[in-house]
């Protein structure tokens, strides 16, 4: 049976759900600012997941999470929920989740660090990019300006949440014995 075809087990769906989990709950670790995007241990979260489950289970990870948040579910920054909160100024930054979380599951084969860390931060940046193209087009202001208002001030955090996702997704997966197999 190829890849493609192959269902997902009853482990996968339960670290999957698991993960969905987790983001919500670091989501409500939340700072509101006045810019209307929060900061969040969503980031740290949303690694934790690419980085432990991989590519294809930490990205369905992601985009439950979003989806159970897009029909009304409170599980966004401070227990929103609903299309209002994907389609509004913070909105780019969930949808992007699902980019970084593919980016750090991509990440999770690499043998060495630094590649790994390296493509959990491009993962992030297309987050950021996500989220700062809509905040533009919603607040209808400049791209560069919205940049520096809602991504400059949380890339520091944001790529120490990665290194760190990184650091304990490898000691989670020994420990639960996930393993390179967790992608087959």
């Amino acid at each position: 049976m190829s890849d493609a075809k192959k269902k997902l087990s009853a482990k996968d769906m339960a670290f999957t759900g698991m993960f969905a989990a987790v983001i919500a709950v670091l989501a409500q670790v939340a700072i509101p600012l006045p810019s209307g995007v929060p900061i969040t241990l969503q980031t740290f979260a949303v690694a934790l997941a690419g980085y432990t489950l991989g590519m294809k289970l930490g990205t369905i990870s992601a985009a439950v999470y979003v989806l159970i948040g897009a029909v009304g579910v409170p599980v966004f920054a401070n227990f929103k929920g609903g299309l209002g909160s994907i389609t509004g100024p913070a909105g780019g930054f969930i949808w992007g989740f699902i980019f970084m979380a593919f980016f750090c599951g991509l990440g999770m084969d690499k043998t060495k660090k630094i590649p790994a860390i390296l493509l959990g931060v491009a993962g992030l940046l297309i987050c950021h990019l996500c989220g700062a193209v809509q905040f533009t087009l919603i607040k209808q202001g400049g791209f560069w300006q919205s940049v520096l208002l809602v991504c400059v001030p949380y890339l520091l955090k944001d790529v120490i949440s990665v290194v760190l996702a990184f650091g304990l997704a490898a000691v989670i997966r020994s420990r639960v014995n996930m393993g390179k197999k967790a992608e087959a």
